[in-house]
């Protein structure tokens, strides 16, 4: 059967109902680089994969050659925010009080495409900020061919506990719409079922956060708080991550039985070794402070380093040395969504080995978020896959380039 062509969003999209058989240099299939492989696929699933000598390619089959270049796993971002544009566009503040759910939402269908087209194929939303459920309609409508863009797993409003996060500093007569939704004592029950019951896939907490403007966070829920959390999300098959950053807070939502810790700055060699040993991951989401940094007038390259940077190296440094499972994140949309390769240039510059790197970006993350069919180049795994020039394992810059981008066995771009 021949290819079947559609036009989307401007781009020309292959549809095959044959087999294609893709052709690189190399093959990193989620664990380790293989030479002078070859990837059969048959509408959305991989069919063989292995030395050419070894798969069997039927009469008709449609070839592609992807000379001088890496074939891998689409990329599973862990940390995003497709509803947020970058703080230097406009301030947090102000998009959560000043554009609407609306027009955040047609914003974010070109942020959801330039994230695909950026060769991330899978992406885990961490809040609509102030948006209601508009990340929930936005993986509908990707779900529907509507808009292009990555297989989406979505938070929803996220929960912080009542008081505790923002837009601040008005007086107690002005109620303005907040970043999350408040809940407090047995009321997290409710709200946990209600946001799952919107179209939640997992719930995401504050662990902690500024109780004041310009004030340093502190801890939030209690223990027993987010362990009623974390019991009733269970009780309806998903998890709960949490974002923390000091260590009492990093603590609670351990010990709380989150999956998940997000930011963690503050984190120190006795809480990432809690987190080890409680099998509980760590996305450190580096991308975003050295983005918010440089808005806050930090010349990269010019001049020393500030104490946050320094405070998150330290912090990732203690991370690996624990043995934690890194997450790849960034917190895409506070900087450039499309721009997901930076978290991986920091991660390598941090100190994390590259191809260790690539292994969070694609395998890890399928297993730490439940994906049993994506994140490896395995036979009757989803074809989700994407190549670039060169070995990303010896340079990880080549992942700022893109060059072929299959989701769901329908490819994307192939230049």
């Amino acid at each position: 059967m021949k290819a079947v062509f559609t036009v989307l969003f401007g781009f020309i999209i292959s549809i095959s109902s044959s087999q294609t058989l893709l052709k690189p240099d190399r093959v990193f299939d989620g664990n380790s680089i293989h030479e002078a492989w070859v990837v059969l696929v048959k509408g959305n699933k991989i069919l063989e994969v292995g030395p050419s000598s070894s798969v069997k390619i039927q009469k008709g089959t449609k070839e592609i050659v992807l000379n001088g270049k890496t074939l891998m796993p689409g990329l599973i971002e862990g940390h995003s925010h497709v509803l947020l544009h970058p703080y230097n566009e406009t301030v947090w503040n102000d998009q959560v009080l000043k554009e609407s759910p609306v027009e955040r939402s047609i914003r974010a269908t070109n942020h959801v495409k330039n994230s695909l087209l950026a060769g991330v194929t899978t992406m885990r939303d961490l809040g609509a900020e102030g948006a209601g459920y508009s990340d929930v309609y936005i993986k509908k409508t990707i779900d529907e061919g509507i808009i292009i863009g990555p297989r989406l797993l979505v938070a929803g409003p996220a929960v912080v506990a009542t008081g505790a996060y923002g837009p601040k500093g008005f007086h107690d007569g002005v109620k303005v719409p907040l970043g999350a939704e408040e809940a407090s004592g047995n009321d997290v029950i409710k709200t946990v079922r209600r946001q799952l019951g919107n179209g939640a896939d997992f719930i995401k907490i504050y662990a902690d956060y500024r109780w004041k403007p310009g004030s340093v966070s502190q801890p939030t829920f209690t223990l027993n708080e987010i362990k009623l959390m974390v019991e009733v999300t269970e009780s309806a098959g998903s998890y709960v991550v949490a974002h923390a950053s000091t260590p009492e807070g990093m603590r609670r939502a351990i010990l709380g039985g989150v999956e998940t810790i997000e930011h963690g700055d503050g984190g120190t060699a006795e809480i990432f070794k809690l987190m080890k040993d409680n099998g509980v991951g760590f996305c450190a989401t580096i991308a975003a402070g050295d983005a918010i940094t440089q808005y806050n007038g930090w010349e990269k390259g010019k001049e020393p380093e500030p104490s946050r940077i320094l405070k998150k190296r330290k912090s990732f440094k203690l991370a690996l040395d624990s043995g934690v499972d890194i997450v790849f994140g960034g917190d895409v949309g506070v900087f450039t969504h499309g721009e997901n390769y930076r978290e991986l240039e920091l991660m390598v510059e941090y100190g994390m080995d590259p191809l260790k790197t690539l292994q969070s970006a694609t395998s890890l993350n399928a297993r730490i978020f439940h994906l049993e069919n994506l994140g490896n180049i395995k036979k009757g795994f989803l074809a989700d896959l994407i190549a670039v020039d060169g070995n990303p394992t010896k340079d990880i810059k080549a992942m700022r380039n893109v060059l072929f981008i299959m989701k769901d066995g329908v490819i994307y771009k192939n230049q």
